[in-house]
């Protein structure tokens, strides 16, 4: 039964209460800092670019004293979409994508609908490094942050369009919030149903040469039940809610006073040059 330990695997939504810099930043500061970012490993299609930004990733591991291998056990269970997801870019890959550098492409294997060039090995090679950092980075985020930092730090963040705009501030934290805490109680949902379903004598592809096909398959019947729970625990969470006599976010005040500090600041500043640096600079390959 050890393949179908998903918890140990589910690192998004997950709490590691550590003493460490990152963690006692001011959660206003750490949210925009986070969303600089990753706007810097979206739009980085370089390979010295993605290659610092994977070194930072990593220093602020190092910082927040989280395990490297614990922070990239998520990937495990998404590996086998990363590889298809690589092999279909590589194979289907079109001048459309190349734009400006469709000049410097040079061709490695061309049959029929199959294109594959050093653009589209680099397109591939970018485009798995940017969602191994785009995981560290959520998982950095809460790892180091609880839910309940995040709910004020995205509340006091949007709170001015609130006043401006009448956007519900609370609300949206609250939205987010609960879709990040129950990403690994789902995961936990997933592994209770596939167990008991293999304890049944269901096949879920655990054999076999082609297994992420067999699974793909074996997947589709487990997604019934657990769409089911999750309608079932969305109910209850709301008749909880209105149990306690929940309200939206307007009129209400806050136990919690969140205080910012220099180290904020320097942090905030430092995400906006890591930034500039990796988009502005132009770099060679």
């Amino acid at each position: 039964m050890e393949e179908f330990e998903l918890l140990r695997y589910i690192t998004i939504g997950q709490y590691l209460p550590l003493n460490s810099p990152i963690h006692r930043m001011d959660p206003r500061f750490k949210l925009v800092a986070f969303t600089v970012l990753v706007a810097a490993v979206t739009f980085t299609a370089t390979y010295a670019g993605n290659a610092v930004l994977l070194l930072v990733m990593l220093g602020l591991l190092f910082i927040a004293r989280v395990p490297v291998g614990y922070a990239l056990s998520g990937l495990r269970p998404a590996l086998p979409f990363l590889l298809f997801l690589m092999a279909m870019q590589i194979a289907f890959y079109t001048e459309g994508f190349a734009g400006s550098a469709v000049g410097s492409c040079r061709a490695l294997f061309d049959w029929w609908f199959i294109h594959a060039s050093t653009c589209s090995i680099k397109l591939a090679l970018v485009s798995a490094a940017r969602f191994i950092e785009l995981l560290m980075l959520t998982s950095l985020l809460t790892l180091t942050t609880t839910t309940t930092e995040l709910t004020h730090g995205i509340e006091r963040l949007f709170s001015p369009f609130q006043k401006w705009f009448n956007f519900p501030a609370h609300e949206l934290a609250l939205i987010i919030t609960i879709a990040l805490r129950f990403v690994p109680t789902f995961a936990e949902e997933l592994e209770r149903i596939m167990k008991a379903q293999v304890s049944r004598g269901a096949d879920l592809g655990q054999r076999g040469r082609f297994k992420f096909i067999e699974q793909t398959k074996a997947i589709l019947p487990v997604l019934v039940p657990l769409f089911m729970n999750a309608f079932r625990r969305a109910e209850d969470l709301i008749l909880a809610m209105e149990a306690r006599c929940y309200v939206g976010g307007r009129g209400r005040t806050h136990y919690t006073e969140l205080h910012s500090s220099r180290g904020d600041y320097l942090a905030l500043i430092a995400a906006f040059l890591l930034a500039a640096l990796v988009l502005l600079i132009p770099w060679p390959w």
